[in-house]
């Protein structure tokens, strides 16, 4: 049996290719849209992918699975939850017809070559959501060698079950839904110990609060160290404590729930051939742009962004949170421009898609800003002050507060008065924030908050970001104390 583990570092997202290597098949588990990789590595080990399977339907990033069955994989997901997730997508293959697949229900097995995969129903996290054992029957097993955890079973955690309310707007579903999950814990703590468990998530994933960064663990272990687990003494322990202090969810969580429920929109991309080529774009074109109609993602470092950028173009690094950065500031149906390294134009349009965002028109090279300033392009800056500074800020102009941070940061301590709103899902409560007031803007360290400025400037606000965050208005404190 060959097995290998695609993990996205940015989304902190595993993907899972069995193959089976006497007939030469293989199947996907919780592939991402752009499906090529996968083909790629199937294909460097002899192997085709003639199956694709997703354990529940995805908050975090838009599947795969819709991508790969139109090439003909046939599909294995749930039929089980209510109808409100229930896959829509399975009748809609792109000229009419139906994909090939198969819903599955709690014990339900099925076979990729020699390597039997067994459904197990797993609700909490979402009422539909199923593990698969895995048994490689070609090499004489009798017993699954490991599980399949989707969302349910990470590395020092478990799914969270309040997504259905906190992202996907179902009220009165986060208690039921942990009540569910405990039940699903009992039935966990009867697996056999040897098991391996294959999470599809790691640390960072905002689908669980303090998942670890170990890619594998075993049932055994997760049962002695696992924290969620251990809370399982009693339902009502279990429920306080898997519902307390999660993050708030990205923005765009809500929309993926819908796509992936009702169909991602296909890519178009035949015979692996990559991801969507967006044009370079000229200084005199960057210049036309109306940065409160496009999207402008200035990918270049704060300092430069901050002395100098397109008129409401965005702050957003290619770093390990530009999908959950760019998913919650942008609209799904804004068009795209990226200012952006030429070699990494590529890398930037595959985070943008597996989250939804494929409207990119264009790329400007981030190394020629001075092209665009020498055409007449006009310059905006963003005010940025340290902690002393912006103590006399607040003493006296008297601007209105923000942090955002999460909530639990924001708990532990904060700038007296402030008002705290995670910076994604800042896009959604612009109105609660005073137009005409200048805005003081603070995060932990002084990136988020920057990138929220640029959000803020880009909607008509009036910010200052505070350089260095919390932790040097802190410090700030402590010196001046002394």
């Amino acid at each position: 049996m060959f097995m290998r583990m695609i993990y996205d570092e940015k989304l902190a997202q595993a993907a899972y290719i069995f193959g089976c290597q006497r007939t030469g098949e293989a199947i996907v588990i919780d592939p991402e849209r752009d499906v090529d990789r996968y083909e790629q590595v199937a294909a460097a080990n002899g192997l085709r992918i003639v199956a694709v399977a997703e354990t529940h339907i995805h908050a975090d990033f838009l599947s795969g699975a819709r991508e790969l069955a139109e090439k003909g994989a046939t599909v294995y997901v749930s039929d089980e939850g209510d109808a409100d997730w229930k896959y829509q997508w399975l009748d809609k293959k792109s000229g009419g017809g139906r994909y090939q697949h198969r819903l599955l229900r709690d014990g339900d097995r099925f076979m990729v070559g020699n390597i039997e995969f067994t459904a197990v129903h797993t609700p909490g996290h979402t009422p539909e959501h199923l593990c698969f054992m895995v048994t490689d029957r070609g090499g004489g097993a009798d017993k699954p060698m490991g599980v399949v955890t989707g969302d349910f079973v990470f590395v020092g955690d478990l799914g969270r079950p309040d997504l259905l309310e906190s992202a996907a707007g179902f009220a009165g579903k986060a208690d039921p839904s942990a009540h569910r999950l405990y039940a699903t814990v009992r039935r966990f703590m009867e697996w056999p110990d040897y098991l391996q468990v294959w999470p599809a998530h790691g640390a960072g994933s905002a689908c669980g609060k303090a998942l670890g960064a170990v890619p594998a663990s075993t049932v055994g272990y997760e049962k002695m160290f696992n924290p969620s687990l251990r809370a399982a003494r009693s339902e009502r322990e279990f429920v306080d404590f898997i519902l307390d202090a999660q993050p708030e969810p990205p923005l765009y969580f809500a929309r993926m729930k819908r796509d992936n429920k009702v169909g991602p929109r296909l890519l178009g991309i035949a015979g692996g051939g990559g991801v969507p080529r967006p044009r370079p774009l000229t200084a005199s074109e960057l210049k036309s742009l109306d940065g409160r109609k496009t999207a402008i993602i200035d990918t270049r470092p704060w300092a430069a962004f901050r002395s100098g950028h397109v008129p409401g173009a965005l702050h957003l690094p290619l770093n390990a949170t530009f999908n959950t950065d760019a998913g919650s500031l942008i609209g799904e149906q804004e068009p795209i421009v990226l200012i952006v390294e030429p070699g990494r134009v590529e890398e930037a349009v595959r985070d943008l898609i597996r989250v939804g965002l494929e409207n990119v028109e264009g790329w400007f090279d981030s190394s020629q800003m001075e092209s665009y300033r020498a055409e007449g392009g006009r310059m905006a800056t963003i005010s940025e002050r340290t902690p002393e500074e912006a103590r006399v800020l607040l003493d006296t102009d008297r601007p209105f507060v923000l942090d955002v941070r999460r909530a639990t940061e924001f708990r532990e301590g904060h700038i007296p008065g402030a008002v705290n709103i995670a910076h994604t899902r800042l896009l959604s409560r612009l109105d609660e924030l005073p137009r005409g007031r200048h805005l003081l803007v603070n995060c932990r360290s002084g990136a988020r908050s920057a990138r929220a400025c640029s959000l803020l400037r880009r909607h008509g606000f009036e910010c200052t970001n505070l350089a260095g965050g919390f932790l040097a208005w802190e410090q700030s404190g402590t010196l001046a104390a002394r």
